[in-house]
Order: C-alpha cells, then structure tokens, then sequence
C-alpha cells in the first residue's frame, strides 16, 4: 500500500453562523497530485490553512506527514511548502534576495548553495537579480514556486497558483509540478480551472464547504451519472433559455458554437429534447465534460452563506 500523506476526516471550521469547512474527509497518498476544486469562496483556502496549522479546526481529526493535524500543527508547518494565492514576497527585493530570506527563516543548512540550486532548478538564475516587483505573473509564480520548495518540504500545498498567468506560464509550472510529483513530492493544488484538473492524478470537489465527489477524472464523471447531449443550429440563447424550463434538464450550457444539455435522468432527458431535435438543429449524446458535472453538482447544493 502507498504510503498516506492526508488523511483527515470530519474536518470543520466555522465563522461565526458560517460553516466554511463542513466534515470533510480527505485521503492523499506519497507522490501523487491531488486536485482541489471549487468554486471561488467554497472553502478550499480555509481547508488549506488547516491541514498547514494556520488555522485551527473546530472539529475533525487525523494526519498529515505521519503528525496529528490539531496537536503538532508546528511539526506540520515545518515540512510542508504553502503557496498563497497572492504574491506575498518583497517586492523591493530581488529574487535571490527573497529566497535568501526565505532560507533564513526556514534555518536551512548551507543556505548559499541551497538557494543557487533552487534559482537553477526553477530557471531563474539569469534573473536573480531583478526585483520582484518588476516580474510578470508568470516570473512570480516561478519564484512563489522556488520560495517553498527551498526547505524541502514533504508536502506542497498550492492555493490556485495559476491564477493570472499566461498559458504557457500554466503549462510550464505543470510540468514541473509532475516532475516534483515523479521524485515522490506529493501536492494538493487548489484551482478551478478544469484544464487543470484533467493534469492532477486525483480530484476532490469542494462547494459551499461540503466534500461533493473525489476519485480520479473518469471516476468523478461516471459517478455523477450525467447525460448530457450537444447541440448545434441558430439562436441557440434561445433555445437554452427553453429547454432550462423543461422536465428532465437540469443544466443548458454554451460550449462555443455548441450547447450542452445535460441531466441525471437519461428517460427524462431524452423526453424532454425530443420535440426540439428537429432542423435546423442537429443533436448528438455526447461525454460529460467535468465542467459539465461540476456545474451539475454545485446547481444540487445551497449556498451555506444563505442558510
């Protein structure tokens, strides 16, 4: 059996009337990248500071890095790398200035050598110099990256990381996340976008606080067990607004110069379209997208804000 980096259950942190994080249970084995979905204000920052100690649960238990996630949050901290979904370095420094620091704080042993190899290793020797102010996203990203690896750490935790740069920058930053993640780093990425989740090993979808599925892609997709057909033609705004009034759809989505037509119910579903799949529109079924259940899942949910 691998051996288990996560594995906390009934994890909870509440605000006041808010329950932010409610009882959720997550597995996350050595090396492997773990998916962190959901929508903005679902709870995935606030899950993220607890596992790390910055904050503390209000209920739940269980371990991360072989410690007890309430009791020995400090050991916890010690080997785990957190990147924030801000920047949060100095800006009037310059990059090897911040890692220097970085090092400083973390005590690391042969500090000089330690941050050379972590400029080479993320390709950011030839700018060593230049102030992290003046960076792009993509740059900072890179040094955010090389900042909380420069420990070491056991454990990386990414709280949407990608959020602001360039496509290729995400591409990029991807593969050297897989290459962390080949040498027996393992990762929990928060993000939303579902690109992203189609790179990560497993997923674990978060809404409104509750853990709503997990499983690798094709098991997230086939337990939602959704239909979901695609359309073409003319005034297809006006066809998705009649056909979200229909028995049997629960979600008419744009997709480009498509729209997708989805439901649990297949009997239903095919009830429901059938008076519309006639010209000038043509239909075929077609495979769930994950967009297409995590859209599903999250319209079954209420807003805890509103509860």
């Amino acid at each position: 059996m691998p051996e288990v980096t996560i594995d906390v259950r009934g994890m909870t942190k509440r605000f006041g009337h808010l329950t932010a994080v409610d009882q959720i249970d997550l597995q996350v084995c050595a090396g492997e990248i773990c998916g962190f979905l959901g929508p903005n204000g679902s709870g995935k920052t606030t899950f993220i500071r607890m596992l790390c100690g910055l904050l503390r649960a209000d209920a739940g238990s269980g371990r991360c890095l072989g410690y007890d996630v309430i009791r020995e949050s400090e050991q916890i901290k010690r080997q785990v790398g957190y990147m924030t979904q801000r920047f949060s370095y100095y800006e009037d420094l310059s990059i090897i200035e911040n890692l220097d620091f970085v090092a400083r704080m973390y005590q690391v042993k042969n500090r000089r050598a330690a941050v050379a190899a972590s400029l080479e290793k993320l390709g950011l020797s030839e700018r060593r110099n230049q102030l992290a102010g003046n960076l792009s996203g993509g740059w900072k990203q890179r040094l955010a990256l090389a900042a909380c690896m420069i420990h070491e750490p056991k454990l990386l935790l990414l709280d949407e990381p990608t959020a602001g740069v360039d496509p290729k920058a995400r591409r990029d930053f991807w593969e050297q996340i897989h290459q962390l993640a080949a040498a027996g780093l393992t990762c929990l990425i928060a993000t939303h976008y579902m690109d992203e989740a189609e790179r990560c090993h497993r997923l674990a979808y978060i809404g409104y606080g509750k853990l709503l599925t997990q499983g690798t892609v094709a098991e997230v997709i086939a337990h939602a067990n959704l239909t979901t057909w695609e359309v073409t033609g003319p005034r297809l705004v006006e066809l998705a607004e009649r056909l979200r009034s229909a028995a049997g759809v629960q979600q008419a989505v744009a997709f480009g110069n498509t729209l997708h037509v989805s439901g649990d119910d297949a009997g239903a579903l095919r009830r429901a379209i059938q008076p519309l799949r006639v010209a000038p529109y043509q239909w075929r079924e077609t495979d769930s997208s994950l967009e297409d259940v995590f859209i599903h899942l999250m319209d079954q949910l209420p807003d805890n804000a509103r509860s």
